[in-house]
């Protein structure tokens, strides 16, 4: 099994960390982390089950994240959106999936509109509606940063751009197939979103809840996930 890593240009000089796990054949998966998250761990272990079922797989970091250019305080859903897209031109699939996590789930959902190569969207627990992030909005806004316990913060120019991308201006424009899996217990992004998301989207649609599982899943429920989300993909 074949890794390759790679340093994709995105602009301003600056570039992001790639990692491809090579498959023979021509299907693709491409995988965005979440907010405070990066493209190692178990996105190591989802890429590699991936080429065991035949997918040329993709990790990568977001600049401000993991081994990738620029501070986390300068990156925006834009800066993301403009990340991804630099990533699939740069390996050029015929077509893939995207499967994106927390935050990735966002980006993903926000990117579906802007390619017609995209056959479908994994997300786990996916941010859709904006306000998941009231309580960070509250900080900025009385304090003028939000500081993580990781030690990246985000400021007003993040929320500047985020409010141009309200999942409902989307929603009605996805066309390919669409599976969620979400924990019931998450007390990051609440599954009742998920849920109102699923009325929102007029595609063919997968929900699925775990029911003992929160913003982190287990392991046991990671696999679970796994084989669920090939399984799903493999029908559609």
């Amino acid at each position: 099994m074949a890794e390759t890593d790679h340093r994709i240009p995105v602009g301003d000089g600056e570039s992001v960390a790639a990692v491809h796990h090579e498959a023979t054949g021509d299907d693709w998966l491409v995988f965005c982390h979440g907010f405070l998250s990066d493209k190692s761990g178990s996105y190591e272990r989802r890429c590699r089950r991936a080429v065991e079922r035949g997918y040329n797989a993709v990790r990568f970091d977001f600049r401000g994240c993991g081994e990738s250019d620029g501070a986390f305080v300068d990156q925006t859903l834009s800066s993301k959106l403009a990340d991804l897209a630099a990533v699939v031109e740069w390996f050029e699939p015929p077509s893939y999936a995207l499967f994106g996590s927390s935050f990735g789930g966002k980006v993903a959902f926000h990117a579906a509109a802007e390619d017609e190569r995209l056959e479908a969207i994994v997300t786990r627990a996916p941010v859709t509606y904006n306000p998941t992030f009231d309580a960070y909005r509250t900080v900025v806004e009385g304090e003028g940063a939000c500081q993580f316990d990781t030690g990246d913060r985000i400021d007003q120019r993040f929320f500047a751009d985020f409010d141009d991308y309200a999942f409902d201006d989307v929603a009605d424009s996805i066309d390919v197939p669409v599976a969620i899996f979400h924990g019931r217990q998450d007390d990051s992004v609440d599954v009742s979103h998920s849920i109102e998301a699923t009325a929102a989207l007029e595609t063919n649609l997968l929900l699925e809840t775990f029911a003992e599982e929160g913003h982190l899943f287990s392991s046991e429920a990671e696999e679970r996930l796994l084989e669920r989300t090939f399984h799903w993909l493999e029908t559609q």
